[in-house]
């Protein structure tokens, strides 16, 4: 089984580039006093602040067992983006507000050879696409599309600005192009046009007003955590910039994620975040020479969508927030002990909706941030909020229909910007009983060799349950 794939940054696998200027679309201009009709929500809006440090763009890429044909592919996405409302963007980040105004799209697909290994291709690809960023206001495209021709079947791989939009959306947004490619022209692909404008977090808070005063109350108590654990390295000054790596778990070592998850009583991704912790543990073993900071933190991202919203088929948009878990991980601790033990804080609070605490400290960031200067912003989050890794899970069948005709099976890797919460965030998406890890990572301040120890440590433990 293939374990870790290297992102390679030396030169060498050709590659065919189509103009850039694309992604270009008509010209749009809001005036200064058009109220544009969504409005961000809390994590929307924080997402914007931190892509004013660097980029922060997700990245998805699944594999089509067919030929490759640009020009068919770029026809397909402009269709599809065109029917489906989802052109003409108009950002207005002052007022936190968007819109998508429709009409017709250029897009124009990087297209690239997959050499003798495609998922080092692909790898590549996803951190430079990782790096590059998007308009920052104004009217622009929020999607870019590159495609990897391997001959008799090729991958298609999405960026887009990820405030836009949640990775459940964009998955059912893929799915479209996948069925849309698999036509032979003759058959008109099949309608979807998505809600573009939901609702915003205050009918949320609105409805569990009860939870959310308990969650006001509990912030001290969530400082309180916070000063227990042991920061992650953030070093201000430096070049931000995201790389990436990814691994494959076959589904013989995932059914047994699955069957364990069941028998201890915890969710698959208790597991996760556990193995992560005694993944990360010896790289933040200082902590133990530290008087008050000996714990180890890591968050897991929380979609909200089923609170309040419609299924991702009917609304394209994101719902985010996140929950953090923390533990003093002894040396000697075990897997089985050490998430059980993570299941209790997350069942408290899910059973609290402490989540909403993020999002109400999320409303506290966006009034402090406007009191820092430039070198506080960087590294305010790991200082206030110490987070070590986050952990992001998708499921691609509870979102696809069924098999695509023209995908192939178990062929779904995502990826994830870091931003300035955690230096190392891991997207895990399952697909077809397959498991595709993506571990992006802050290279300034945790190098690729100890990203890639940890990958392999994580691994280790998931590989050996039976």
């Amino acid at each position: 089984m293939q374990k870790i794939n290297r992102a390679m940054a030396a030169p060498g696998i050709p590659v065919q580039r189509s103009p850039r200027g694309a992604n270009a679309l008509q010209d749009l201009q809001s005036g200064p006093h058009d109220k544009l009709r969504g409005k961000l929500n809390l994590f929307q809006a924080t997402m914007l602040r931190w892509r004013e440090l660097h980029p922060y763009i997700a990245v998805h890429v699944v594999r089509l067992n067919q030929p490759l044909e640009a020009g068919r592919l770029k026809r397909r996405i402009e269709d599809r983006l065109e029917t489906a409302g989802l052109t003409g963007l108009v950002l207005d980040r002052a007022r936190g507000r968007f819109e998508f105004r429709g009409g017709r799209v250029a897009i124009e697909p990087t297209i690239l050879a997959a050499g003798d290994d495609a998922n080092r291709v692909a790898e590549r690809e996803i951190e430079r696409e990782l790096n590059l960023p998007f308009s920052p206001d104004g009217a622009f495209v929020p999607f870019r599309f590159f495609a990897i021709d391997a001959g008799s079947s090729f991958y298609l791989g999405l960026a887009y600005d990820h405030f836009i939009a949640g990775g459940d959306s964009i998955a059912v947004l893929l799915e479209k192009l996948c069925d849309d490619y698999a036509t032979d022209g003759t058959r008109a692909a099949l309608p979807w046009t998505p809600q573009r404008y939901p609702r915003t977090f205050s009918r949320l808070f609105l409805r569990h007003l009860r939870r959310t005063a308990a969650s006001v109350a509990r912030l001290p108590s969530l400082a309180a955590d916070c000063r227990r654990s042991f920061r992650a390295p953030c070093r201000a000054g430096r070049d931000p910039a995201n790389g990436f790596l990814s691994a494959r778990i076959g589904p013989s070592a995932f059914g047994a994620v699955v069957r364990t998850s069941k028998a201890w009583g915890v969710t698959v991704n208790d597991l996760f975040l556990a193995a992560l912790l005694l993944a990360l543990a010896p790289v933040a073993a200082k902590r133990a020479a530290s008087h008050h900071r000996k714990e180890l933190a890591v968050a897991s991202i929380v979609n909200l969508r089923g609170e309040f919203e419609a299924s991702a088929s009917e609304t394209f948009g994101q719902f985010l927030t996140s929950l953090r878990g923390s533990h003093p991980v002894p040396a000697g601790i075990v897997l089985p002990q050490l998430t059980r033990e993570i299941h209790v804080q997350t069942a408290r609070i899910k059973e609290h909706k402490l989540y909403l605490q993020t999002l109400l400290a999320l409303g506290w960031v966006a009034l402090a941030w406007r009191f820092l200067g430039p070198d506080r912003r960087p590294c305010f989050l790991a200082k206030h909020y110490p987070i070590w890794a986050g952990i992001t899970s998708l499921n691609i069948d509870s979102l696809w229909a069924g098999p695509r005709a023209g995908a192939a099976a178990a062929e779904y890797l995502r990826a994830v910007p870091t931003g300035p919460l955690a230096p190392l965030v891991v997207a895990a998406t399952t697909l077809g009983g397959v498991l595709q890890l993506g571990f992006s990572f802050r290279a300034a301040d945790i190098s690729r060799d100890t990203v890639e120890r940890v990958a392999a440590e994580f691994i280790r433990h998931i590989e050996t349950l039976e």
